[in-house]
């Protein structure tokens, strides 16, 4: 499984530090003009999450570049980070820490291996079913019955989510579609690109024009108009990269819009598991976005259905 890089990643690229120069532009303008402490404060906050985003679009980059070695890397990692981030808010004891050495650093690079050969059937089961019941076994050997279900189940949910879920994104590198070959990254792209664009794209239209919450017990900065101005913005970005996609306008559409609502059902999801825990945030790690589970809970949801439905409807 090898990748190179073909004039419509680049196309891609090209259009990403485009829109990062524009949007660092503007944030230098607004942070001279804007006055009142609540509003700097968001134009702040705003330039933080650029700086950000230009840090993890040069790392995105590089691993895209470096073909499917860079990219299955790159997830590892990120697999890593945020199952350490989930499991250091969840309710763990002694009893567990076995099982946790089989999650990190058996269960993990192991998906990600099968990723790299290929090996699709026991790559879908592996984690939901074998990983699953073997963490159940573990951890009740370990005789700690206290809270055994929440426990089992809150480490089983971790794997499940930043393993099973994200490793869903470099899998798609694994695709055979029909007079799309050695295109695959850009599909990569593509699948980030919208559910990220979606995440700031609701952010901005809360911002500008926000008044009726979701969810306000939950997530009280996610209002409706944010999720319709957000989805509907990201929707047509995606339709308009159809060129770098095996699917036609329609179909682009379609998928743009499905990746965005499973985004924002994984972000709403992401931080109920937040709020049960009395934080804001899953880490620091990245400025002004939080840890890195706070940067990917969107992608967490859409990456399985965007690759079945392509698997699905387009790969051989």
């Amino acid at each position: 499984m090898s990748l190179s890089i073909d004039p419509t990643l680049l196309r891609l690229v090209g259009g990403v530090v485009a829109l990062l120069v524009v949007a660092s532009a503007a944030g230098r303008v607004m942070s001279w003009l804007v006055t009142g402490e609540a509003n700097r404060g968001t134009v702040d906050n705003i330039n933080a999450r650029i700086r950000a985003w230009w840090v993890m679009a040069l790392v995105f980059a590089v691993s895209i570049a470096t073909g499917a070695v860079g990219s299955i890397l790159l997830f590892t990692l990120i697999s890593f980070l945020a199952l350490r981030e989930f499991i250091t808010l969840s309710p763990t004891g002694a009893g567990d820490h076995r099982a946790l050495f089989w999650c990190f650093f058996v269960a993990t690079p192991l998906q990600y291996l099968l990723i790299w050969i290929g090996w699709y059937g026991l790559f879908s089961i592996l984690i939901p079913v074998y990983a699953s019941i073997f963490i159940a076994i573990r951890t009740a050997i370990a005789g700690d019955t206290e809270r055994f279900l929440e426990r089992a189940a809150t480490t089983q949910w971790g794997l499940l989510i930043c393993v099973y879920f994200v490793s869903y994104v470099p899998a798609l590198l694994m695709l055979r579609i029909p007079g799309y070959e050695h295109q695959n990254a850009a599909l990569v792209f593509f699948l980030v690109l919208v559910v990220q664009m979606s995440d700031v794209l609701q952010y901005l239209w809360g911002k500008t024009v926000g008044r009726r919450p979701i969810a306000p017990s939950v997530s009280p900065n996610k209002t409706w108009e944010g999720f319709i101005g957000g989805i509907l913005s990201a929707t047509a970005i995606g339709t308009a990269i159809w060129w770098a996609t095996p699917f036609q306008p329609a179909q682009a559409l379609l998928m743009a819009l499905t990746i965005t609502i499973m985004g924002f059902a994984g972000g709403l999801i992401m931080s109920a598991i937040k709020r049960s825990r009395g934080v804001k945030d899953y880490g620091a790690l990245i400025e002004g976005h939080g840890g890195i589970l706070d940067r990917i809970d969107s992608l967490c949801f859409a990456a399985p259905v965007f690759f079945h439905l392509t698997r699905y409807f387009f790969a051989r």
